[in-house]
This record gives C-alpha cells, sequence and structure tokens, in this order.
C-alpha cells in the first residue's frame, strides 16, 4: 500500500504546469536579441515490424545495401512515418503554397513582406508601448559565447545544433516519442493533461540521452503514455530558448492579447515566416501531432483549448522565465509567495492559451504563404528558379551541343578546380572527419558553395560506384531512385526521392549527370545539375541541384581521396539556415560515403 501511495504522490509532483497554474509569476518573454500508407497508423516495415521501435529493427532495415550503409556507430535507421505525412499531405491545389515548395529566393521576399505585414498590424492594433520590433537590428557589439554541447546529446540542446548533428532539427528519440503517442495513445483520457510519474519520465530522459541525437536503442513500448507525453513536454521546456524562439514568442502572445480575431491568421503566418527554419518546422511537427491529439477528442477528452492550457508554458517558457525589466527581488519574492500573479502575467498566459489553441486547429493554413503571393507574376512568380529543361540548358551554346556542352563547361570547372588544388575556399570546422570549408559565390543568389574532402579506403572507381550506383549504402534519407533516361553512355537522367522529418513532404531530387572514369593518375569526376523532365512529375517538393560535383583521385595504396562540392537550394528555407547547416549535413554525408567502405557488405 505504502509503495502505492508513494507512486500516487509522484504521480501528481510530474509536469503539471500549465498556463492556468498562476500561483507564481508567469513572466513574459521580452523581445531580445512514400508511399500510401494505410490511414489507420501503421507505419512497419516490409516484415511487419514497427520501424524505429526497436533497436534492431532499425539497424537492420534499408531501401537498398543493408549492410554498407552503416556507419562507424551502426548508424540506427533514421525514422520513417508515412502515415503521418500522408494524413498531413496539402491538397494538390494548395501544394504550390506551402512554405516548403517556396525557392530561396522567394524565402528571402516572404521574409521580408512579413516583417512589414506584422510591423504594421502591430503598430495598429496594440498600446504604443508594446511595438517589439527592436530585435531586427542586430546589435553587433555584443559577442556572442558560442556552446557547443558536447556534455549533452537530446535535453537542453539547440535545434540548430540537433540540425548539424542528424540533418532534422527534432532528435530521433523525440520524434519516436511523438510517433509512439500518435499510434498507441491517443485514446488515453487526459493525454497531456495527467501528470506521469517523476522516476519513469526520468528514465525516458535518460534512455534518449544514452541513445543520443540519432535515436539508436530508444525504444518506447509498453511505457504509460502519460509518461512519455510529460517527457515530451519537459523536452520542449528545456530547450535553450523556447520553440517560438526569444525574439519572437513576446509578438506571438501580442498577436493573440490585442489582434482583432479576424486578422490573427494572417499575424500569426507573417510571425511563423520570422522563425528560423528550424523552429518553424519543428513547431509544424508539433501542431500536426497536437492536432491529430484534438481528432479524437471523444476518446481522449482533450480539446484544443485543453491542450494549449497544458503546453502553453512549456512552448512559451512562461513559468520559467524571470522578466529582466521587472520588479526588484524582493517584490518578486513577495509576489510568488503571496501567490498573486500581477495582471500582466495573467493577461500572457491567456494570450499563450489562446495563441496555442488557434495554431492547432489552424495548422493545416499556418505553413501557407498568403494566396496573393502567386499573382504578383514579376516581383514573386519569377523568383521561383525552377530548372531548365534538357533542351534550355545549353542556352546561347545550344549551336554547340545543347546539354553536353553545358556538361563539359561544368566537368572542365571541376578539373581545373582539382588542377589548382581546389583553391579559394574559407575552411571551417565540423564534428565530421572531414575537411569542410565553403566560398561565396557572385552570382546574385545567397547560396554558399560547399566543399567537403575525405580519404577513402577504396580505389576511385569503386568510390565512383558508391555514390553513382549504390545511394542506398550511404545514403540514410533514401526512399526510391531510379534512372530516368541514358542519353549517352556515361549521361544520364536520374531521379531519386529522400525522406524529411514527419509530416513534412518528401523531397525529391531529378538531375542530369555525368561522369568520367579515364582521367590522369586514375581519377574519377562526376558532375549534376536539375532539369525538369516531362516523365517525372513533380510530387512533393524538389529541391533544385544549382552544383553537385564529385572528384576522387587515388592518394595511396587502394586508397582515395573524395572532394564534392554541392550548392543546392532545397526549397522552403531561408539563407541563413544554408549558412549555419547545410556544410555540416554535405560533411556527414560525404563521411557515410567514406564509413559505408569500412562495414561489411551485406551479399
Amino acid at each position: 500500500g505504502k509503495e502505492a501511495e508513494g507512486e500516487e504522490e509522484e504521480e501528481e509532483d510530474g509536469d503539471s504546469d500549465s498556463a492556468l497554474d498562476s500561483a507564481s509569476p508567469c513572466p513574459s518573454s521580452p523581445l531580445q536579441n512514400q508511399l500510401e500508407e494505410a490511414e489507420n497508423g501503421s507505419d512497419q516495415d516490409s516484415t511487419g515490424n514497427p520501424l524505429g521501435e526497436a533497436e534492431d529493427g532499425m539497424r537492420e532495415r534499408r531501401d537498398s545495401g543493408v549492410g554498407a550503409s552503416l556507419t562507424r556507430t551502426s548508424r540506427p535507421q533514421k525514422l520513417r512515418w508515412p502515415s503521418f505525412q500522408n494524413s498531413h499531405r496539402p491538397s494538390l491545389a494548395s501544394a504550390q503554397l506551402q512554405i516548403s515548395c517556396q525557392s530561396l529566393l522567394q524565402m528571402n521576399l516572404l521574409q521580408k513582406l512579413s516583417l512589414l505585414q506584422l510591423t504594421a498590424l502591430l503598430e495598429k492594433h496594440t498600446p504604443t508601448n508594446k511595438h517589439g520590433f527592436s530585435w531586427a537590428v542586430p546589435k553587433f557589439m555584443k559577442r556572442i559565447k558560442v556552446r557547443d554541447y558536447k556534455d549533452r546529446n537530446v535535453f537542453g540542446v539547440p535545434l540548430q545544433v540537433i540540425v548539424q548533428r542528424t540533418g532534422q532539427p527534432l532528435p530521433q528519440g523525440i520524434q519516436q516519442a511523438m510517433r509512439y503517442l500518435r499510434n498507441h495513445c491517443l485514446d488515453q483520457v487526459g493525454l497531456f493533461r495527467k501528470s506521469g510519474v517523476k522516476s519513469r519520465i526520468q528514465a525516458l530522459r535518460q534512455m534518449n540521452e544514452a541513445s543520443g541525437a540519432e535515436g539508436g536503442g530508444v525504444n518506447y513500448e509498453g511505457q504509460s503514455a502519460y509518461d512519455v507525453a510529460d517527457m515530451l513536454k519537459q523536452y520542449f521546456r528545456d530547450l535553450p530558448e523556447p520553440l517560438l524562439t526569444g525574439k519572437l514568442s513576446e509578438t506571438f502572445l501580442q498577436i493573440y492579447q490585442y489582434m482583432p480575431k479576424e486578422l490573427r491568421l494572417q499575424a500569426a503566418r507573417a510571425a511563423v515566416l520570422l522563425l528560423p527554419d528550424e523552429n518553424r518546422e519543428a513547431l509544424r511537427t508539433l501542431l500536426c501531432l497536437l492536432s491529430d491529439v484534438t481528432a479524437s477528442v471523444a476518446e481522449n477528452q482533450m480539446t484544443p483549448t485543453n491542450l494549449a492550457v497544458c503546453l502553453a508554458p512549456s512552448l512559451f517558457h512562461l513559468n520559467t522565465l524571470r522578466r529582466k525589466e521587472s520588479s526588484s527581488p524582493r517584490v518578486m519574492t513577495r509576489k510568488q509567495t503571496l501567490g498573486k500573479p500581477d495582471q500582466r502575467d495573467l493577461n500572457e498566459n491567456l494570450a499563450a492559451t489562446h495563441g496555442l489553441t488557434h495554431m492547432i486547429q489552424e495548422c493545416r493554413k499556418l505553413f501557407r504563404i498568403p494566396e496573393e503571393m502567386n499573382r504578383c507574376r514579376n516581383s514573386y512568380v519569377e523568383q521561383a528558379l525552377l530548372p531548365q529543361r534538357l533542351e534550355e540548358l545549353a542556352g546561347e551554346e545550344a549551336e554547340r551541343g545543347g546539354h553536353r556542352a553545358y556538361l563539359q563547361d561544368s566537368l572542365d570547372t571541376l578539373l581545373k578546380e582539382a588542377k589548382d588544388k581546389f583553391k579559394g575556399y574559407d575552411s571551417c570546422s565540423t564534428p565530421e572527419h572531414a575537411e569542410l570549408s565553403y566560398r561565396k559565390v557572385q552570382d546574385g543568389f545567397p547560396l554558399r558553395l560547399w566543399k567537403v574532402t575525405v580519404e577513402i579506403p577504396a580505389s576511385p572507381e569503386e568510390v565512383l560506384t558508391r555514390v553513382l550506383r549504390e545511394q542506398g549504402q550511404w545514403d540514410e534519407d533514401l526512399l526510391e531512385s531510379r534512372v530516368v533516361e541514358t542519353l549517352e553512355e556515361r549521361t544520364e537522367i536520374y531521379h531519386y526521392v529522400r525522406n524529411t522529418m514527419a509530416p513534412h513532404p518528401t523531397r525529391e531530387h531529378l538531375v542530369l549527370r555525368t561522369w568520367l572514369t579515364d582521367l590522369p593518375k586514375g581519377a574519377c569526376a562526376l558532375v549534376c545539375t536539375s532539369v525538369e523532365h516531362d516523365g517525372v512529375p513533380v510530387v512533393g517538393v524538389r529541391a533544385n541541384v544549382l552544383t553537385s560535383r564529385y572528384f576522387v583521385e587515388p592518394c595511396g595504396a587502394n586508397k582515395s581521396r573524395l572532394t564534392h562540392i554541392s550548392r543546392i537550394d532545397l526549397r522552403g528555407r531561408f539563407p541563413e539556415w544554408y549558412n549555419k547547416m547545410y556544410g555540416h549535413m554535405c560533411a556527414a554525408e560525404v563521411a557515410r560515403i567514406r564509413d559505408s567502405f569500412s562495414v561489411p557488405v551485406d551479399k
């Protein structure tokens, strides 16, 4: 009996903060600097095993080349969650209005427009002392100390660091927790409201930390829904800054405190477009999950408002941040002792609850661009920068042999760079054992050219074959690939589809590529660029590969040096994301190519 009583007491002490628990002041966040799957929640591999539920299942399953894609630490399978992607897939009519489909230049325009719109709306509808857009001006004088977070894997690690480590904004174990709740727990009464047991929540946290951001070894089978939900709340509460960021949290609160209801969606859309890409993508994943929870309200009794009351403090960090400009510590302590929150705290708690309720209800519309943008033909639609058709690729050089001339120019550029030892790049550090550097390109397109170099225990031809024909052995996100058309012996159009964090749409690439194997000293070269092709209609999001080049040269007995150069518009992301994230993702990809040779291949 005593043990049971103790557990009951612990349950009461779980993660019970809510936007209405206002016994202590809850300060504001000041503006500071693919396949079709049955819709029954089944996400199983071809053997019927749940993906990502057990370590062995994750390690063994691959689309192709099972063993070879395992890396230096037997990298676990990334989560695949097609039922979640399918249930939140936009209609054909709205697909091109999704933020995730917009080009880099369109994203820049959207950001500027959103800032103008939001500023105008806030100036019109909020009290004069509340206009909080000082954050738009960077403080150049302030030196920011950067942490490396090597001592942490999951909890308390910024989303940006998780992207650099895994390529996705949320750790794999956190995504698996979301899938466990969606697949097995939507019928649990009071999900996210009822507290879990502290000791078990702590054990779940430790399991995630021990498994790392890549989630190998995370298994929620048989766990209490309330423990997993509480752990998920704690994950967002423990982020170094709120999911809606320190800069924009107060802006979101102002929208829901002062803005007329009919303008809130427009204002929230604009604010969402000002979030860093990794925050916006994580927010969408969470809101879609919460939307699915509310769809089972008849069983779990969790309406959007009920969920918002339980989760707003974790997302806005309402109960953990302290006002810097607020009263003296003595007054703050007195208020806490008396249990009398001031009116401002109550207003902000209410605004946070209204805001999260609205965002859950409108999660399908929140991540679309304004429809009027697609009517701005000159200024917006033409910035889509779609890949050219094969016959257009050569441009003025069409008389010189069409696409052949274009590809030859690309090869010549690569070989000249290789001869000059790839000079003119600025090096930067990366956690991978690889040389990473970049160069700015002056062509009006704000994307750096990234270069990664590694040494590989294989001959140049073996490395080229691995890149060309065995992508499934090193690309952990590959869903499908095929040669669409062979144009010449060593020239082809190649199509491949890569997974993303659910429920974001898969990302496809359609490239024209050519390669050489008879270069001096046994070197090999491969160049790729995006094209349009009538035989491959766009499904989901199609990336624009501006430049993708590989140069492999021998550097010892059965050893090669692989240099990969990449410049890709993946769509739906700002230049800042590419500057901070993309180089690390290139380095990780090239490291996986190298590591695929150090693991025995299953024949």
